[in-house]
Parts: C-alpha cells; structure tokens; sequence
C-alpha cells in the first residue's frame, strides 16, 4: 500500500518530483527519464507508469529552459521505440513456448491464427493509435509479437506512433504546460489523460463485444 501511494503521488505531482530532479541531478534527469519510458513500453508487467502526463511535464520544463526541447523529443522517441521493440519480442519469443502450440490445452490454433490475421491487417493502426492509451500501449507490442505480425511491418507502425506520441505530447507542454491556469490543474489534467483514454478503449472494447454478439 505504502508503494501505491508513492506511485500515484509522483503521478500526479511529477512536475514537482521531476523539476527537484532536474535541480538536483542535472542531466542525470536523460537517463532517468530514457528509463521510465522505455520500462513502461517495453516491460508487459509496468503499465502504470505515468508515459503521457511525464512527456507533458517535460515539455513544460522544456519550456521555461530547465531542460532541452530537442534532445528530450529525440532522447524519448527512442526509448519508446526501442521499449515496443523489446516488447514486441518478448511476445515473439516467449508466445509459442507458453502456448507450447498444439500440444497445450491452453493454445488455441484457430485464435492464433486469427490474431494473427487481424495483426497483419489491422496492426499498424493498432500500435500507433495504443500508443495513446494507458495500459494498452504497454501491451499492443506483447499482442503484436504473440500473433506473429512481420518485424518490418510492426517497425514501420512502432517508429511512426512513438514519433508522434513523444513529439505531440512534449510539444503540448512545451506550449501550453507553462500557462498559469494548466500549472493550477495540473493534477486534474493527469487525471484526464489516464481516465479519458481508458473509458474510450473500454467503450471500444465493449462496442466490439456487442458487435460480435449481435454478429454471432
């Protein structure tokens, strides 16, 4: 319990945690941050690390000079990059064995390949848009590698969403995080970015459930 609520206190307070940070660390901050983005795209088991509104405060700090525009957008592009990629192979590599294919009760051939369709067709879509969304963004890429999409497929999806995630999100604070009305709802606005999302893939999901039962 003690470690939920240091979770959700730095969540909602990065901007202060990140800006002593900065003041204490300098540009130790890169390293920290390379880290936290690319654990929560690239490790299945961290989803619940706070990847928009941290883009969005750094672009605040970006902002008022304590850090590099620049190098921060080119710095977290990368690491969310590389974490879909380990992500990804993780799912790739460790998929079948779970499953032990068709000798295991748990696999499901005829779902697999199913995912697998749905990832060749509709997969692009599917990894930039999760970027987006808290917790799916963590496990797309896993979903990805499990149904067997093409690397060179997935890559061209991974590196065009994680370019437009970092760059819209940092580039959002960098013009509006700094704006006296947003610095005082600030908590409020992370609120939003974790709830919004997460309602809007949750009527998704129950929109497509529905779909399919009336399909079926």
């Amino acid at each position: 319990m003690e470690f939920i609520g240091i979770l959700i206190d730095f969540i909602l307070h990065v901007d202060v945690h990140l800006a002593n940070f900065v003041q204490a660390h300098g540009t130790w901050v890169y390293a920290l941050l390379f880290a936290i983005i690319f654990v929560e795209t690239g490790v299945v088991i961290m989803p619940f690390l706070p990847g928009d509104s941290l883009l969005f405060v750094v672009g605040a700090l970006c902002g008022v000079g304590l850090m590099s525009l620049p190098l921060s957008i080119a710095l977290l592009t990368a690491a969310a990059i590389l974490g879909n990629q380990s992500n990804y192979t993780i799912g790739h590599y460790f998929g079948p064995r779970v499953f032990q294919w068709e000798n295991s009760r748990v696999f499901n051939r005829k779902a697999f390949l199913q995912a697998h369709e749905f990832y060749e067709k509709y997969g692009g879509i599917t990894i930039v848009l999760a970027r987006f969304l808290p917790f799916l963004r963590t496990f797309a890429p896993f979903v990805a590698g499990v149904a067997q999409m093409t690397r060179s497929k997935f890559t061209f999806y991974d590196v065009t969403g994680g370019a437009l995630w970092v760059g819209s999100l940092t580039l959002a604070g960098y013009l509006f995080g700094n704006i006296p009305w947003v610095k005082e709802n600030l908590d409020k606005i992370i609120w939003a970015m974790i709830l919004v999302p997460g309602l809007i893939a949750l009527f998704g999901a129950w929109r497509g459930k529905r779909r399919a039962a009336v399909a079926g």
